[in-house]
């Protein structure tokens, strides 16, 4: 079961070499990371304006090796449930929502 679901931004910066990201997804087996279906559609949309076929490939060879979660009303509501962290950029977006474990990887 994933441990940590991954945000566009912190996906995005992976991809991308920036930051520390890509040192902290190698501490972890692929088994206990996730996305969910928005966060791939938000990193299709930026490689689609991009028009770049490298980043796409790239998308792919990410999500190839974790989970996709499909994120309906039921995933919102068990997400929670879960324990998993929120591995996100920007915790001021998340901070109201009570129990939620959220932590930067940049």
């Amino acid at each position: 079961m994933p441990a940590y679901m991954l945000d566009t931004d912190t996906v995005s910066f992976a991809l991308g070499g920036r930051g520390r990201v890509a040192e902290r997804l190698l501490e972890h087996r692929p088994s206990e990371l996730c996305v969910s279906s928005l966060t791939l559609a938000e990193l299709r949309y930026g490689a689609d304006v991009r028009r770049s076929r490298r980043l796409h490939r790239l998308i792919d060879a990410f999500v190839d090796a974790i989970e996709v979660t499909g994120f309906d009303r039921n995933a919102a509501d068990r997400f929670g449930s879960l324990g998993a962290l929120l591995a996100r950029r920007n915790e001021g977006h998340f901070s109201r929502v009570p129990g939620l474990k959220i932590e930067s990887w940049l």
